[in-house]
């Protein structure tokens, strides 16, 4: 891989203006040419750099970059992403009681979290489905498009020490860690990192009703605000994510 800082010399990468920012370099303006982003993707064994788009809030201009924390509120945890048991901590993150009216949202599951989904079967190109998936959102939204030097996408919230999810977690590096269960399980990738938010381009989403299942409990652990606005239960979240290839995650 090239260093971090070479990536502008990169002979075919052509990228907007922009400037680092502690540990993400990021565009100055919007993106106004989409496949700018696909282009990333396609380079990424090279510059070891991933990129992620980075949607338009408003807390930004109120925060400057806070959301990027190399201040040490939390601090990049990258070196502790390996110890984290992703099934513990899933299971911790499980919250039965985040149910109005009782655990009847949990359903067919109850207070005990049901554990991790079995692996699906590969079918598509992982970095193809992220270039395309993002590229086509780069499209229809407003993005500045960031890179962050890492070894995979997963590690991105580790890296920076992303604030994101401090409200319900302050926990950045279990945060990668499920994300790196996911790129292994389903060949999802961190597409769109915004100021509480991260969107994923998922290359083997769950084709069966049961393992959407176990999968819808898991996005429940891992965002419970995010599921909390969904109407139905969790059999009704599931069938939404049968052949699904984005997943988005908010904790605003």
């Amino acid at each position: 891989m090239t260093t971090a800082a070479s990536f502008e010399t990169l002979p075919g990468l052509e990228l907007p203006a922009g400037r680092w920012h502690g540990p993400i370099w990021l565009s100055d303006e919007p993106l106004d040419e989409p496949g700018h982003y696909r282009d990333c993707i396609a380079a990424y064994e090279q510059t070891g750099l991933w990129p992620v788009l980075v949607p338009r809030d408003e807390r930004f201009a109120a925060n400057g970059e806070d959301w990027v924390d190399d201040r040490g509120r939390l601090a990049p945890a990258v070196h502790k992403v390996d110890s984290v048991d992703v099934a513990e901590t899933l299971a911790r993150w499980w919250d039965p009681f985040c149910c109005a009216g009782g655990q009847g949202c949990l359903r067919p599951f109850g207070s005990a979290f049901p554990g991790l989904a079995k692996k699906s079967q590969l079918r598509v190109d992982p970095l193809a489905e992220a270039g395309n998936t993002g590229s086509i959102l780069a499209r229809r939204g407003t993005y500045r498009l960031g890179l962050v030097a890492t070894e995979r996408p997963a590690d991105v919230p580790a890296v920076l020490g992303w604030t994101g999810m401090i409200k319900s977690t302050d926990q950045v590096a279990a945060l990668s860690s499920v994300l790196r269960s996911w790129e292994d399980r389903f060949g999802a990738l961190l597409i769109v990192l915004g100021f509480d938010e991260m969107e994923l381009a998922v290359a083997a989403p769950p084709r069966l009703q049961n393992r959407a299942l176990v999968v819808a409990a898991e996005h429940r652990a891992f965002s419970v605000r995010s599921f909390s606005g969904q109407p139905g239960n969790l059999r009704e979240y599931a069938s939404s994510l049968l052949h699904r290839r984005h997943w988005r995650f908010s904790w605003d």
